[in-house]
């Protein structure tokens, strides 16, 4: 009897016989139908087809990503430092070829079946049989060992760096929980005597600034304090003319108001900002003022950001600076913007507040804060040595026993960059410069008369745990160990390191700023895809290479300046109101007022191609691949949307693009 039959038994008078029905009879039609091997071939066809249709999609994108990358490299301007880009670049080269060629014969083995355990030269098969097996033997005796310790002492200074993440954030909460803040000693000024307000020198340095160049200037003159104890310096580095007589003609018009601002104009730019302050503070007048107050070209201080301020140097001689938060007017703009907000929220949240609360030190941000005039003169003044002028100032002063002061209620309104390569371009200062300061005043810290811990802090955890070692072991920890433990298995990085702990740790840089909790794992990734320029600038840095003393302007695009030129045009004539949304930025009403006036607004943009990210995307996308062959889950995931992110990046796609 076939398997498939129904046997039904009737026992009745008449004795019935045994009656079957087989699956396949008429009287189950749907069956049959679904059994059809004409239908079934179809059902293939059309798989087979899907297939096909993805693999071409696939093609057609790659394709158009390769001709947009050649398009790009053939138009782009070299913007980089030639030397510490090319040796990099060709380091990430070398190492991507040398991945695809083991993925090919990786992919060849697998479809082979070649066992990894054959030792018999007799049971070779062919040269790609034993190209495999003499990689295999060299991977295992040589490669493996020499990655499996690297990847033990980059986990290590992995598991430190966020050990001391997380005691800055165990700190943050207990100054929460605490409701701990600086206080002032002693009563406030005098409002009624303006005698009794001390003399401040308000210090405006810029360089070609013309989009922000009025709102800086129109926010310090603004400022609440007597105007006969106060002194505003617009230390203008400019290059183009034209910008010279506009921020000219701004500080005349202020002057006429009655307000005591004078503009200076060095011939010559020398070390950049901090020749620029030097300049400025070798004035004879300067002996007459008591503390000065220093904005950057982009920052927008509130009236009272003085009275705010300066009473807390009152009572406390040995204060040296005073130090506001930052807050972003366009920290909305794009994506890029938003990640930016929350790493600098946690800075100014965490990291600044934590150290000047318990040890009375951090780094001097460079702008939005109060300095005691004193304090500069006894520490040497600015000097011309790097480019983190601000940090070099704050350490020198910290040596000679001044102490900080961090308001984290007192916020500057000021811009973050919003394109890319502005991006780039500042976070490569802002890394290479501490490098250069640590070799220029290691002896110094050594030699000091401060305490062994304050010695001991400056020197592993303020540089070398958070200016050194993060940026080395987040790009050969991510970008090089991880996509090399794809291909050298012995050496394999457990899940903890890749997924778990970063992830936490990205929660706790997020809690600053909780509305940004949805980029968690885009904030995650583009930390990892940023570590290729934070290394870089760290290597130039540390051994004095040519890019180190770059400096660059960060570009700015005035959005905030904007939105104050319209609020002054609102406030002078009442003829035009423009209502504007939360939503709007100053450049869309900008172009409201333009479009209005009749004039046609058009802001040509192009993208740039970075090559070294591209090369890392390639890469990782290489080690994903690779994955595929061993049923590596979360490895796969990460890399490839790691690779993606470098894709991103590498392509311009991320942020506003520049003219």
């Amino acid at each position: 009897m076939a398997p498939n039959s129904v046997v039904v038994t009737m026992e009745k008078p008449n004795s019935f016989a045994i009656v079957e029905i087989n699956a396949s009879d008429p009287l189950f039609p749907d069956k049959e139908k679904a059994a059809s091997p004409k239908q079934f071939t179809w059902l293939l066809l059309l798989k087979v087809y899907k297939a096909f249709t993805c693999i071409s999609w696939l093609a057609t994108a790659f394709k158009s990503m390769l001709i947009s990358i050649k398009k790009r490299k053939m138009s782009e301007e070299e913007e980089e430092e030639p030397r510490t880009r090319g040796k990099l670049y060709r380091f990430i080269n070398v190492f991507l070829v040398i991945s695809v060629v083991a993925l090919v014969i990786e992919v060849i083995a697998h479809f082979k079946n070649w066992n990894l355990n054959v030792l018999s030269p007799l049971e070779i098969q062919g040269f790609v049989h034993w190209l495999y097996m003499a990689c295999f033997s060299f991977r295992v005796n040589y490669l493996a060992p020499l990655l499996v310790m690297l990847s033990k002492f980059c986990t290590v200074l992995f598991l430190i760096q966020s050990l001391d993440r997380l005691i800055l954030c165990l700190g943050c909460f207990w100054i929460k929980f605490k409701k701990l803040k600086p206080q002032i000693n002693g009563e406030a000024y005098d409002i009624e005597d303006p005698s009794s307000f001390p003399m401040v020198l308000v210090q405006i340095p810029m360089c070609n600034e013309r989009e922000v160049y009025a709102q800086s200037i129109g926010a310090a003159c603004e400022l609440d304090w007597p105007r006969d104890r106060l002194l505003i310096q617009v230390l203008d580095d400019s290059s183009d003319g034209n910008v010279q007589l506009l921020i000219q003609d701004e500080v005349s018009s202020w002057r006429q108001k009655g307000i005591n601002i004078i503009y200076r104009h060095r011939l010559v730019r020398t070390g950049y900002k901090a020749g620029n302050l030097k300049s400025a503070m070798g004035c004879d007048y300067i002996q007459d003022y008591e503390f000065v107050a220093i904005f950057d070209a982009d920052f927008q201080p509130n009236p009272d950001f003085l009275k705010q301020t300066i009473p807390h140097f009152k009572g406390n001689p040995e204060v040296g600076l005073v130090q506001a938060r930052w807050s972003f007017v366009n920290k909305d703009e794009n994506l890029l913007t938003r990640l930016q907000n929350v790493n600098l929220c946690f800075h100014f949240e965490v990291e600044q507040q934590v150290n000047g609360q318990f040890l009375n030190f951090f780094g001097f941000n460079g702008t939005a804060g109060v300095w005691r005039i004193k304090a500069l003169e006894d520490s040497g003044g600015w000097l011309e040595r790097t480019t983190v002028e601000d940090m070099d100032i704050a350490v020198r002063a910290h040596l000679n026993g001044w102490k900080f002061i961090f308001l984290n209620d007192v916020k500057v309104l000021c811009e973050l960059p919003e394109s890319y390569e502005a991006y780039k371009k500042q976070q490569h200062r802002w890394h290479s410069g501490p490098m250069q300061l640590f070799r220029l005043c290691l002896p110094a810290i050594i030699t000091s008369k401060i305490s062994i811990w304050k010695k001991a802090n400056l020197i592993f955890l303020f540089f070398l745990l958070r200016k050194l070692i993060l940026p080395f072991y987040s790009f050969t920890l991510f970008c090089i160990i991880l996509p090399l433990t794809m291909f050298i298995p012995e050496a394999e990085l457990p899940l903890w390191v890749i997924c778990y702990v970063p992830i936490f740790m990205s929660l706790l840089n997020i809690l600053p700023s909780p509305q940004s909790f949805p980029f968690l794992v885009p904030y995650l990734l583009f930390e990892n895809t940023m570590s290729v320029t934070k290394f870089n600038a760290m290597i130039s840095g540390l051994f004095q290479l040519g890019s180190a003393y770059e400096w660059v302007v960060t570009k700015k695009t005035g959005r905030s300046s904007e939105s104050d030129l319209v609020a002054f045009a609102e406030r002078e004539s009442k003829e035009k109101i423009i209502l504007r949304t939360h939503s709007d930025s100053g450049l869309e009403l900008l172009s409201k007022m333009k479009e209005e006036e009749g004039t046609p607004v058009i802001k040509k943009k192009r993208n740039r191609l970075y090559r070294k990210e591209v090369a890392l995307a390639f890469l990782l996308l290489t080690a994903a691949a690779r994955t595929l062959l061993s049923a590596h889950g979360v490895h796969f995931y990460f890399l490839l949307f790691q690779g993606l992110s470098f894709l991103v990046v590498g392509l311009d796609l991320i942020g506003e693009q520049v003219s």
